[in-house]
């Protein structure tokens, strides 16, 4: 079954008690904490590397130098004891202030999986994309499949790539959401005309922060995610799945650049180890 909807009568009910403000105050926290936890666990795996060399260099000096002269081995106790205290530094708050979300936990249940994109779909329609002037599309081939996950866990995964997706969007373009199941897996993929001027723009309603949106501009380094969406790829390998963002490529005459994002959950979804 194939649909195509560009809005829905009436407005949804928002789960769990919250207002669509309030829920998308609530979701944008959410995005932000596991940013910055992501952000964090960067650092913790970009700093241990060099830290590892200066003290392996830290050894050799030590060899070369002269061992009946203090100041020499002075300056090597130093070297190791800085990087001792930067690795402290890093066990002790960088890992263990990431935590919440390292270990995502999960609440498993079987829902439906169209009832689920409609809601997030007129949520993010409500929430920013009618003011920026921006169309979301919904192109599924679901029938009555299930899954077996965490649906307020994968609606806020779902929420953040059809936001991401239209702040990065022109107006007067379209954000397009494909869904289908195979006999494994949940698989939904978004397309849509970035632009980094109107992620940018001051002057546009915004939904997610501006360092967030600053950042996503800039190039990406072995292909990582772009901070913001660092709750997309947490929840999806939680349920064992996977999230990529493609790269950009060059789209028609008025210079713009396609973009996607894909989410893949089975759907038999089972804690990742």
């Amino acid at each position: 079954m194939t649909t195509s909807s560009t809005g829905i009568a009436g407005e949804k009910p928002v789960p769990s008690g919250f207002t669509v403000s309030e829920r998308t105050a609530h979701l944008r926290a959410e995005a932000a904490l596991f940013m910055r936890d992501h952000v964090l666990s960067l650092v913790s795996h970009d700093l241990r590397g060099p830290l590892n060399a200066i003290h392996s260099w830290a050894y050799v000096l030590e060899r070369k130098l002269d061992a009946s002269d203090p100041n020499s081995q002075r300056a090597v106790i130093g070297i190791r004891n800085g990087v001792d205290q930067q690795v402290k530094l890093l066990e002790t708050i960088v890992d263990a202030t990431r935590a919440e979300t390292k270990s995502l936990a999960l609440n498993y249940a079987s829902f439906p999986l169209h009832p689920l994109l409609d809601e997030t779909v007129e949520e993010v329609r409500s929430g920013l994309a009618r003011t920026r002037g921006v169309e979301v599309t919904l192109d599924s081939q679901l029938a009555t499949e299930q899954l077996n996950g965490d649906r307020e866990r994968l609606a806020a995964a779902l929420w953040l790539m059809l936001t991401f997706a239209v702040e990065t969007s022109a107006q007067g373009t379209t954000v397009v959401l494909n869904t289908k199941a195979d006999t494994s897996a949940w698989h939904a993929s978004l397309a849509y005309d970035t632009s980094s001027t109107a992620l940018q723009d001051p002057a546009l309603p915004h939904v997610l922060e501006a360092f967030a949106r600053k950042q996503a501009c800039e190039p990406r380094e072995a292909k990582r995610i772009a901070w913001v969406l660092a709750l997309c790829k947490r929840v999806a390998e939680a349920h064992g799945g996977s999230f990529e963002q493609g790269e950009a490529t060059g789209g028609d005459a008025a210079g713009g650049n396609m973009a996607t994002l894909a989410l893949r959950i089975p759907l038999s979804a089972t804690a990742a180890k």
